[in-house]
């Protein structure tokens, strides 16, 4: 199992834990990821990182699909992957109504057939075959009405790699499987090793090459209960708060986890206001199956469980230099 280093949003002001990043290098970690919601983006703190690396993987966790074009995205991907040497990892996501109508002014709807487009159409112009045209629902290239004066053009940029790996992140089964099906990874936000089943029909056709790349907060601390309270503001966060009251993702994930009704609860709380509430609703059975917390023992124990699980690489969740050590000592 391969380790990756989890930056995570920038937040208020913009900053890099470039010595944790250089010391995960240092001592083997496979990549490093960059997120992006309605703050930082996620490629500025990524090249930041790059041009003060030269070994690690760059990853974007995740970079939101509405926010730029597939032609963007394509300029933006040849080019980091020339400056860093060929360590770029395109993680590409959806995003959910909320931002991607409310901050993007894009509209949301049939986000599988929109994914499966723009991935279709990064991979093209990354191949350079030719003048690039596409007939799509979503995409046109040349843009059909306008001026009338578009022309399919080719990429100026000789890619370092025609293949940079895209990997998805997503959540429901219908956009896990299309992950397996045109991408060459996946990122799922949350994932419990303890119950491989709510993915195994979306994971039963993988091909042997394919990444599951899973973000996993872990705290290593004495007292397993204060751990998992430190573990259950964000969850409670992407439950409550990342998505509107009659569609969340993230709410109906945790609903297939078989905490429909808790998850619910914990959503009713944080939307009337009464965040302290809901952050304490949050059911800690699903905290510890989805983190890494407690004693450094527990943790190892419960490593087992990953290295039993689809997952190729865990990316730590953490900041504190001794816990991305003690992952290091502990899985490479």
């Amino acid at each position: 199992m391969k380790l990756g280093l989890m930056l995570g949003y920038s937040g208020a002001t913009p900053t890099v834990p470039i010595d944790l990043v250089k010391e995960a290098e240092r001592i083997g970690y496979d990549s490093v990821w960059t997120a992006e919601a309605y703050g930082s983006d996620v490629f500025s703190p990524l090249c930041w990182v790059g041009a003060q690396t030269t070994r690690i993987k760059l990853g974007t966790g995740v970079m939101q699909l509405s926010a730029r074009t597939p032609a963007c995205v394509a300029m933006t991907a040849a080019t980091i992957d020339h400056l860093s040497n060929g360590r770029l990892i395109l993680g590409i996501g959806v995003s959910g109504p909320q931002v991607v109508e409310g901050w993007y002014g894009q509209p949301f709807p049939k986000p599988l057939a929109r994914t499966r487009e723009f991935i279709a159409l990064v991979r093209e112009m990354l191949e350079r075959k030719g003048p690039v045209t596409f007939q799509g629902e979503h995409y046109q290239l040349p843009l059909q009405g306008g001026s009338r004066l578009g022309k399919p053009l080719k990429l100026i940029v000789h890619p370092k790699r025609s293949h940079i790996p895209i990997y998805m992140g997503a959540e429901g089964p219908k956009n896990v499987k299309l992950a397996t099906e045109i991408a060459d990874g996946w990122l799922p936000i949350f994932y419990s090793p303890y119950r491989n089943y709510v993915y195994a029909d979306s994971l039963k056709d993988l091909r042997p090459d394919f990444e599951i790349a899973c973000t996993v907060t872990v705290i290593v601390h004495d007292d397993v209960q204060q751990a998992l309270n430190m573990a259950k503001p964000y969850i409670a966060f992407y439950i409550g708060g990342m998505g509107a009251k009659e569609k969340n993702f993230h709410l109906d994930l945790i609903a297939r986890f078989g905490f429909a009704q808790e998850a619910r609860r914990v959503q009713e709380l944080f939307l009337s206001g009464k965040r302290a509430e809901a952050i304490a609703a949050v059911p800690e059975q699903l905290v510890d199956e989805i983190t890494l917390v407690g004693p450094k023992e527990r943790i190892r124990d419960r490593l087992g469980a990953w290295k039993e699980s689809p997952v190729t690489s865990l990316l730590v969740g953490s900041q504190d230099p001794n816990v991305v050590r003690f992952m290091a000592e502990e899985l490479l």
